[in-house]
C-alpha cells in the first residue's frame, strides 16, 4: 500500500503504538524510514547545577550519552526486529522534535509519516512533544497520528 513510510518513535507507550501501524500498513515493497529524536534539552544536561567540579560533570554527561544511546539501540533493536520483511532503516537526530520531522520529511518522497499521540494527562514521562497543529500545517503528505493505546 505505501511504498515510503517516515516513522517517527522513540520507545514510549505512545511511540511503540506508532511503530505497530508503521509496520502494519507495510508490505515487502515498503521502505520504512525510522526518525528517533533525541530533544535537544538533554544536550545540556551536565548536572552543573549540583555537581561541583568540571571532571565529575563531563563523567555525568558521558553516563547520561551513555544511557540515552542504550535506550536508542532497544527502540532500534525493537523495530528492527518487526521490520523483518520490510526494507528498514532509521536516524537519530538531536533537537526540537517536531522541526527534526519537518527536516526529514522534506529532504525525501514518503507516502506516509507515522507518529503517536501525545500521553493522555496523568501518564508519567517526559513532555517532548511533536507539535501535531504544526505538522499538519506543514507537511505536504498524509500524517497519520495513532492513539494513545
Amino acid at each position: 500500500m505505501y511504498e515510503h513510510i517516515l516513522l517517527a518513535s522513540h520507545g514510549t507507550i505512545g511511540a511503540c503504538a506508532a511503530e505497530k501501524a508503521a509496520i502494519n500498513l507495510s508490505s515487502s515493497k515498503t521502505n520504512l524510514h525510522h526518525l528517533i529524536v533525541i530533544p535537544d534539552f538533554w544536550k545540556n544536561m551536565l548536572g552543573d547545577d549540583w555537581l561541583n567540579n568540571a571532571i565529575t560533570q563531563i563523567r555525568y554527561g558521558k553516563y547520561v550519552e551513555g544511557e540515552l544511546a542504550k535506550e536508542i539501540q532497544i527502540t532500534i533493536d525493537q523495530v528492527s526486529e518487526q521490520a523483518k520483511n520490510i526494507s528498514y532503516d532509521y536516524e537519530v537526530m538531536l533537537g526540537e522534535p517536531t522541526n527534526c520531522l519537518l527536516e526529514v520529511a522534506q529532504r525525501s518522497d514518503f507516502d506516509l509519516v507515522i507518529i503517536g499521540s501525545p500521553r493522555p494527562k496523568g501518564i508519567d514521562g517526559i513532555n517532548s512533544r511533536i507539535s501535531s497543529e504544526i505538522l499538519m500545517r506543514n507537511l505536504a503528505i498524509p500524517l497519520l497520528i495513532i492513539p494513545y493505546p
